[in-house]
């Protein structure tokens, strides 16, 4: 990467859990703190949550905390779930595809088909480290997310 262009971002895993299991977990907004280690609390703009729904996060990184507010661009019950922040412009999504074992294979991605807003792109610069630096701790969370999400997910369907 060159630290100036953004990338699309991309992890993936595999769920002993069906898809409706999986959809309970991920497609609600709220839930975001207990799966990302940026997210410290969110707030949902009406219930129950469908593609149009407006939230707003507030994110930390050590003392650093800001806000973002996006939109549910993609609801797709057991299918996929996306949402578009407006401050950066881009789109985070969950998609959830059925194995043949009955379990899921759950994709989070962050994609920049719009470019990130030149402001993100100078606040990750000068107070997230730089945007090499940012994009490996965004890695690094998609991948702790999932694996949380994958936790509650398979606790979820041994308990039924």
């Amino acid at each position: 990467m060159t630290g100036s262009l953004p990338t699309d971002l991309e992890a993936t895993v595999e769920v002993a859990a069906p898809p409706a299991t999986v959809w309970s977990l991920v497609a609600d907004p709220a839930r975001a703190r207990e799966w990302s280690p940026q997210v410290l609390r969110t707030f949902v703009r009406g219930r129950p949550v469908q593609q149009g729904t407006t939230f707003l996060n507030l994110n930390s990184r050590g003392p650093l905390v800001w806000p973002t507010t996006a939109k549910v661009t993609s609801f797709d019950p057991h299918v996929r779930f996306a949402f578009r922040v407006y401050e950066n412009r881009t789109t985070w999504s969950f998609t959830l595809e059925p194995t043949a074992d009955g379990g899921t294979r759950l994709t989070n991605r962050r994609e920049t088909s719009e470019g990130i807003s030149a402001v993100s792109l100078l606040l990750t610069r000068v107070a997230l480290g730089g945007v090499d630096t940012f994009t490996d701790e965004l890695r690094a969370g998609m991948a702790e997310t999932l694996g949380k999400i994958k936790a509650a997910a398979e606790s979820l369907a041994a308990a039924r």
